[in-house]
């Protein structure tokens, strides 16, 4: 792979990359590979597309908390709780 140096990049831009790089769990590289690719091919490579937008942590997790909660024995699955029970009791 090639190597990029970019020189004299302003600190607001840094900064937003770095808030950008946080929000989605990337490294500083990856966020910048990301923008990069999005900006060269904004349709065609949809492996860096990552997210349409960029959500904060607090969107998701309270979209991960608006969703219904489900029982796994309603669907014929074992009730995790009584697997780890039989796990430590091994």
């Amino acid at each position: 792979m090639t190597n990029l140096q970019i020189e004299n990049l302003p600190d607001e831009l840094y900064g937003r990359i770095q808030f950008l790089a946080e929000e989605n769990n990337f490294s500083i590289n990856e966020a910048v590979i990301h923008l990069l690719s999005q900006a060269a091919w904004p349709t065609e490579h949809a492996k860096y597309q990552v997210y349409d937008e960029v959500k904060s942590i607090a969107e998701v997790l309270s979209e991960i908390r608006s969703r219904p909660r489900v029982n796994p024995t309603d669907f014929g699955m074992p009730d995790s709780t009584v697997l780890v029970r039989e796990d430590r009791d091994r």
